[in-house]
């Protein structure tokens, strides 16, 4: 029987600082690695996962005069250097160590940043946000920690969030005591009770796994972009776009119609999509979450 083909994939990513704020404090990171070389991709592009493995980053910054720019900035490289070190165990069943892997990658990047801000006057309090999507031939591992989101948008259809809001108003959504309507108009949404850095002693990233599959599509975005777009709205302008837009790439759309409806704040997304056929509709795939 010959050999199955590795899954491609297709990205694009954009960033924008917005209507108001004077500088953008948004990163993202868009990174193929294997056990020897670290290649940094472009904004748009197409590949497959058998020339290694695929990380996709957004991080939102946070603290005063540019520090939450420089903090995001840090996230994102820290991974450059530790990720890849880790390469080997996905052919090694890197299932029962994912969790260690990048429990690790965020404890290092929240000391560096705790240790900046106590060392430097205008560092102090810096922080950031950064959910992390790591896709290899079978799995997507996610890292996150503060209300930057990660979507999954299964091919048969709809959108699921798999991050978690790190908020009480993100609590409150999980249990079902408020809609998402509630929670866009919430005095406290924008109150974080975890970031990498920012002062907080101890942190508990969310890590978890998702089993991929072709025709799947994945959403990675700072709250600039859903404080702009409802959860549906994001998932048409990523599946069905309007025909003037079609032309453009998926994380290009959705920067564009979050600018137009809000603009508030700095806008970043990235969408990962799995090529392959769509076919009949299967059970839905299954979601561990190490941190549950």
């Amino acid at each position: 029987m010959p050999d199955t083909p590795p899954p491609a994939l297709h990205w694009s990513g954009l960033t924008h600082r917005g209507k108001v704020r004077p500088n953008n404090e948004d990163t993202f990171l868009a990174l193929n690695f294997d056990g020897h070389e670290v290649r940094y991709l472009g904004k748009v592009g197409e590949s497959h996962l058998g020339v290694g493995d695929f990380v996709f980053a957004v991080s939102d910054g946070m603290g005063g005069a540019r520090a939450g720019e420089f903090a995001s900035r840090i996230a994102v490289q820290k991974i450059t250097r530790l990720l890849p070190r880790a390469y080997r165990l996905s052919a090694t069943g890197l299932e029962a160590g994912f969790n260690d892997v990048l429990s690790e990658l965020f404890d290092a990047i929240h000391h560096e940043l705790l240790q900046l801000g106590r060392s430097y006057a205008e560092c102090s309090g810096m922080g950031a946000t950064l959910t992390l999507a790591w896709f290899t031939p079978q799995w997507l591992y996610f890292g996150h920690i503060g209300d930057s989101r990660l979507y999954y948008l299964p091919r048969e259809g709809g959108i699921r969030q798999l991050s978690h809001d790190h908020s009480y108003v993100g609590w409150l959504r999980r249990k079902g005591e408020i809609n998402e309507r509630e929670a866009r108009e919430h005095p406290r949404r924008n109150a974080l009770q975890q970031a990498l850095g920012a002062g907080h002693q101890f942190i508990d990233p969310q890590v978890g796994a998702l089993a991929h599959r072709p025709g799947d599509r994945f959403l990675l975005c700072s709250d600039g972009v859903t404080d702009g777009l409802w959860d549906h709205h994001l998932e048409t302008v990523v599946r069905a776009p309007v025909e003037s837009r079609v032309h453009q790439p998926a994380a290009e759309r959705l920067v564009e119609e979050a600018l137009e409806a809000s603009g508030r704040d700095n806008l970043t997304a990235l969408v990962v999509e799995m090529d392959g056929p769509a076919p009949a509709r299967p059970a839905s795939a299954a979601v561990v979450d190490a941190t549950c």
